[in-house]
């Protein structure tokens, strides 16, 4: 059974840092590429990052360039996003999400002071 369970969210105020993990289980993890989703209150579903199986490629969207880092350890099965300058519009529920269609659950990250 495929599972991905996110983990690592909360409030941080503006300018604060959080580190996001995504335990995966039920697939083989190192095969496949991975990403992170957010979706904010009232909005559709956004892409924020993607990895490759090798963690040799990152990509990201333009609004996380330069504050967001997605990477992976494939000996723990495990993706993270590591967030640093938050701004309030960076509240949202964030998504992993496996290249083969499957979502974890989220974890809601709110920022505010």
């Amino acid at each position: 059974q495929v599972r991905l369970v996110e983990s690592g969210g909360g409030l941080v105020q503006p300018g604060g840092s959080l580190r996001l993990s995504c335990a995966a289980s039920g697939f083989t993890f190192s095969s496949y590429v991975m990403s992170w989703y957010r979706q904010a209150p009232g909005k559709e579903r956004e892409w924020v990052a993607t990895i490759t199986s090798t963690g040799g490629t990152t990509n990201y969207a333009d609004s996380m360039k330069g504050r967001f880092t997605i990477s992976r350890d494939n000996t723990k099965n495990t993706l993270y996003l590591q967030m640093n300058s938050l701004k309030p519009d960076d509240t949202a529920v964030y998504y992993c999400k496996c290249a083969s269609g499957y979502w974890g659950q989220g974890t809601q990250v709110t920022v505010s002071s």
